[in-house]
């Protein structure tokens, strides 16, 4: 493992935040960077560290202060308020108690922080606090995970990390743990790091450097001696071609989906749906292609940290007949109802020991072993199943290099249900209220359009995860950039035909491969034409029908095969227009190539019910830009209409807001939840016409 410390960038990192913070914590952030960068020490929010110091307070008084990175935060992009100052002397008391509830000691953390609105710190809080060193770190390496999760891991240990390292056995994290540290402190005042058993590794010192490359050279050390006692290197027993994989997981991502689904109560929004993400790499699918795969799912995680993630197993599927899809769905089925049953087992015979307030979670999977295919990962959202997915994948290279070496031993199941629900754990699954399209995933055409943007936008307000697609080019790049920079991986761009099957279909699979599936459709890509009846060209009537009417038909058609493979129901809006019910003159191909696209939609709506599929439409008038975002349609149409009456652009935009009954001006966002107001189910509706158009009489849907 490299050293990464600079001392010219510790001296940028204390020059950025010397002034505010002091140059104590200004140093112990940039280590924590360091920490964080190295997935093989911590992973999404795992580890901690911390640095003591004094502020001085209201009084003039000075005040020795613990500085410790506060609970859920990535040590990889943490700032400085991602780290919580407590009153050290009054922390340190603590010490004196013979037990302390953890919510006695967030209260006790709550009410001597140095800033009230700080975040709740660690809940190795008091670990750090009783270390006597400036500086603490405690991390999760791998390689101290493959020697302390062994059946022999103590004396593998000792051999590997020599003299002056002492090695705690499991011990509950929190007060337990904290007291079980300072009492190893007294008994061995010159041990220089402690190895937490089935935990992780806990290092100090008088400077921030001295207890990051002592995390470094323990770390190394255990890593060349897990290097150099593999004995029998772990092998697939048949090699699977990652095209195959891939192939596979296109085929299949979209049944598992459905399946993972958990009954909501709801019978608006009947299902609790889940996002997955797959791992398939040589390495991995060689894994899960070993002897060893089922006995890597069943065994614990490498860390408590871990369970909140990837609850104490993996489900592992025997291979799969990936060649018959009925057999294939039944066998994922039933893999998922034995799942369930040992993991509610597991629920009751610890139930008593749940805290109070504690609610019992889903019992489906996080993780799956899919021989053949690899690994699928499952979470609320892509940010959760990435974590499930990257944690699996340490995990399993883990106990690779254990199997190499010996046994497997991990926490036992009494500790496992207590970290994994206890409270102040669970808290970091929920710092906000879930929105209301969480879980989700859409599909919007044409969204790199003033409409299509001002739909995306809503939807992703609130949680969806959104594929915007449109035709391959700059407008699509930009808006797939802009919206990536504010909402992160819940969005993914996509070059889209609507008039090419080919392009249809990729594009389906390419969501399906990459978040599991597809629950909402957006066809809201289209063209208009100005031209009188008699002067119409026909070539460019038949591209206005092929975009509007068979890039429509191709939509509602690869729509309704993922729905009915996915077997959730799903929801299907089209942007139509108010032209279908109030033509204008010099606008036929568009009137009619778009009523013909609003009659399939209906069709749809009868067809695709039996599948809990909802088809409806959205009818706008006069959207004539979403920000800087010109409509593509008020461009063509807009130089004949202001020719016409003699208008400029801006008195073109105030004729349409006059004409309406309510006066108002129409966006692109009132697009948006209208397509929201179908997309969330507010009522039992489908082949529906939602008007968006400030009330135009002859325009009423009848």
């Amino acid at each position: 493992m490299i050293n990464r410390w600079s001392d010219d960038k510790a001296s940028q990192f204390i020059e950025q935040h010397r002034k505010k913070y002091g140059e104590d914590l200004a140093v112990g952030l940039y280590v924590a960077s360091l920490i964080g960068a190295e997935t093989r020490l911590v992973l999404h929010g795992g580890g901690n560290s911390s640095v003591k110091t004094v502020r001085t307070n209201l009084l003039g008084e000075t005040v020795r202060t613990l500085f410790v990175k506060a609970s859920g935060y990535d040590m990889a992009a943490i700032e400085p308020d991602g780290y919580t100052g407590l009153e050290l002397d009054y922390v340190e008391r603590l010490r004196s108690l013979d037990h302390l509830s953890d919510g006695d000691m967030v209260n006790a953390f709550r009410t001597h922080c140095l800033d009230a609105r700080a975040a709740t710190p660690s809940i190795e809080t008091l670990v750090h606090a009783f270390v006597p060193s400036k500086f603490v770190d405690h991390t999760h390496p791998d390689s101290i995970l493959a020697l302390t999760n062994q059946a022999e891991g103590e004396k593998h240990l000792r051999a590997a990390l020599g003299d002056g390292v002492s090695i705690l056995p499991y011990t509950h994290p929190g007060f337990p743990l904290a007291k079980a540290v300072a009492a190893e402190l007294e008994r061995n005042p010159g041990t220089r790091a402690i190895v937490l058993m089935r935990h992780g590794l806990l290092t100090w010192g008088d400077t921030a450097r001295e207890s990051y490359e002592a995390t470094i050279a323990l770390a190394s050390r255990a890593e060349k001696y897990v290097e150099e006692h593999a004995r029998k290197p772990v092998s697939a027993q048949t090699s699977t071609p990652l095209p195959l994989a891939e192939q596979r997981l296109s085929a299949l991502a979209s049944v598992i989906r459905g399946l993972l689904a958990r009954p909501s109560g709801n019978p608006d929004r009947p299902w609790n749906r889940v996002i997955l993400r797959p791992l398939i790499n040589r390495k991995i699918l060689d894994l899960v292609d070993s002897v060893y795969a089922r006995e890597f799912a069943a065994t614990p995680p490498l860390t408590a940290d871990h369970l909140i993630r990837t609850k104490p197993s993996y489900l592992w599927i025997a291979p799969p007949p990936y060649e018959d899809p009925a057999a294939l769905r039944e066998k994922v089925a039933r893999g998922l109802r034995e799942y369930a049953a040992a993991y509610e087992a597991y629920i009751a015979k610890f139930s008593r020991n749940r805290p109070e307030g504690v609610e019992a979670v889903d019992s489906m999977p996080r993780v799956i072993l899919l021989p053949g295919l690899g690994v699928i990962a499952a979470g609320e959202s892509a940010a959760s199943a990435d974590i499930a997915r990257d944690i699996a994948e340490h995990t399993l290279e883990v106990k690779a290099q254990i199997a190499a070496m010996g046994e497997y031993r991990g926490m036992e199941d009494r500790d496992l249900f207590e970290m994994e629900f206890r409270a102040i754990q669970r808290r970091k699954l929920h710092a906000c209220p879930p929105l209301s399209l969480a879980g989700s995933v859409a599909l919007v055409t044409g969204a790199a359009g003033a409409i299509g943007a001002g739909i995306t936008q809503e939807l992703l307000e609130q949680g969806c995860h959104v594929a915007v697609t449109d035709l391959e080019g700059d407008p699509l790049r930009q808006f797939t950039e802009e919206m990536r920079s504010l909402y992160g991986e819940r969005v993914m761009g996509i070059a889209l035909d609507v008039t090419d099957s080919q392009s249809v279909a990729e594009a389906y699979g390419s969501v399906v491969r990459t978040w599991g599936g597809i629950d909402l459709v957006v066809q809201n890509a289209g063209i208009a034409h100005v031209s009188s009846i008699e002067d119409m060209d026909m070539e460019t009537f038949r591209k206005t029908e092929r975009i509007n009417i068979e890039g429509t038909l191709l939509i509602l058609a690869e729509s309704a095969r993922l729905f009915r493979r996915q077997n959730t129901g799903g929801d299907i809006v089209m942007v139509s227009t108010k032209n279908v019910f109030a033509p204008g003159a010099n606008f036929g191909a568009y009137s009619a190539t778009k009523a013909a696209a609003h009659q399939l939609a209906r069709i749809a709506s009868q067809e695709f019910a039996p599948m809990d599929v909802r088809v409806n439409m959205v009818a706008p008038d006069a959207v004539f830009s979403h920000g800087a975002r010109k409509s593509g349609l008020w461009m063509e149409v807009g130089p004949e209409r202001m020719s016409a009456r003699g208008l400029s652009p801006e008195g073109l935009e105030e004729y349409y807001r006059n004409r309406n009954l309510l006066k108002a001006k129409i966006t692109a966002r009132h697009v948006g939840r209208a397509v929201l107001y179908f997309a969330t189910r507010q009522t039992p509706t489908t082949g529906c016409t939602l008007p968006v158009d400030g009330g135009l009489p002859d325009a009423t849907p009848r």
